[in-house]
């Protein structure tokens, strides 16, 4: 229930509660939108019969809040209805809860079991978890070759993609866009493709664009400034924008500007991103190891030159078959 909030819940986490009482169901609630209710508030006032809580054991995927945010602690209304029995998943890292909201249950005689099925809560929140442990946005490398290994072919004759991977690749690498808080990519792919960055493909929310244009060389009339979306610029000078959508930071280039950029995100906010530009910004990322997932397309095409695909020294990844497409995912674990 909790995967159900991917992509809507930023910058909460994903929660989902079942409360059970003499091994049945009798309230469920998921974490929908930051500002709402969260998952404990909603699975109690499913229950039709309030009395059966003093009686029934809540379970949760991430420890139940104890402080109050935009929303009041969820460890309160658990103590209010007298819930004896609460399950937790996995600890909260943020350091507003983490471990508080276990101590405030159980102090105040709360029966509390935690760290159970703790790999697969872990990896239901990585974004929520790298975010608050790793000071950075989860990053996501994606891009597609052809399969004697080039991204691009040397000459364009238009400004839009040359598309290497089927339609149904390009309809998951935009529910994949509506997943994630943020995408990125550099000045050239802007030039070259004049992309959207959105998600048209899938039903969702359009991701924050963020684009590295040092020099500030995209035109203004690129869809990416067409107000469909946030658009986060980094650059050398100092841009004032007339826009509410647009924000230009100012960055060095000179020194380590990777890094610079994620911290700039991470001071932003964003739990998420998904790297789409081209060979010279996604190898950035891999030679500054700055990112969790490389999830790359290899289409049928051959171009027999062009542009090389980035270079990522790993062997072990899982393989997926899109149609024709193979789709190979990669896990940072160092």
């Amino acid at each position: 229930m909790a995967k159900n909030g991917l992509g809507t819940t930023y910058p909460n986490p994903l929660v989902g509660c079942v409360i059970v009482f003499g091994n049945v169901i009798i309230g469920e609630g998921w974490h929908k939108k930051s500002g709402e209710a969260h998952a404990e508030v909603l699975a109690i006032e499913s229950v039709r019969n309030k009395e059966l809580l003093s009686a029934s054991t809540l379970y949760v995927s991430l420890e139940p809040c104890s402080h109050f945010g935009k929303t009041p602690p969820c460890a309160d209304l658990i103590l209010k209805y007298k819930i004896p029995n609460v399950v937790i998943g996995t600890i909260d890292p943020n350091s507003k809860v983490s471990g508080k909201g276990i101590q405030k249950l159980k102090d105040s005689g709360v029966n509390v079991t935690y760290g159970i099925l703790v790999n697969e809560c872990n990896e239901l929140n990585k974004r929520f978890f790298t975010f608050h442990s790793k000071t950075r946005p989860f990053i996501i490398l994606k891009w597609a070759e052809s399969s004697d290994g080039f991204i691009s072919p040397i000459n364009k004759k238009e400004q839009k993609p040359v598309w290497l991977s089927n339609e149904y690749s390009r309809q998951l690498v935009h529910k994949w866009r509506s997943e994630e808080q943020a995408i990125l990519v550099g000045t050239q792919t802007i030039i070259d493709d004049n992309p959207s960055l959105t998600v048209r493909d899938w039903v969702g929310k359009n991701p924050i664009r963020v684009l590295i244009d040092r020099d500030n060389a995209i035109d203004t009339s690129s869809n990416v400034f067409d107000n469909q979306a946030k658009t986060i610029v980094f650059s050398n000078k100092e841009v004032t924008s007339d826009s509410d959508t647009i924000q230009y930071i100012k960055i060095d280039f000179d020194k380590n500007s990777t890094q610079a950029i994620v911290d700039k995100l991470f001071k932003n906010n964003i739990q998420s991103i998904i790297i789409e530009g081209g060979r010279k910004t996604i190898q950035s990322f891999i030679d500054a190891n700055l990112w969790d997932e490389a999830r790359i397309f290899i289409g049928e095409i051959n171009l027999n030159e062009g542009t090389r695909a980035p270079k990522l020294n790993r062997v072990n990844y899982y393989k997926n078959l899109i149609k024709k497409d193979t789709l190979l995912i990669y896990r940072n674990d160092d």
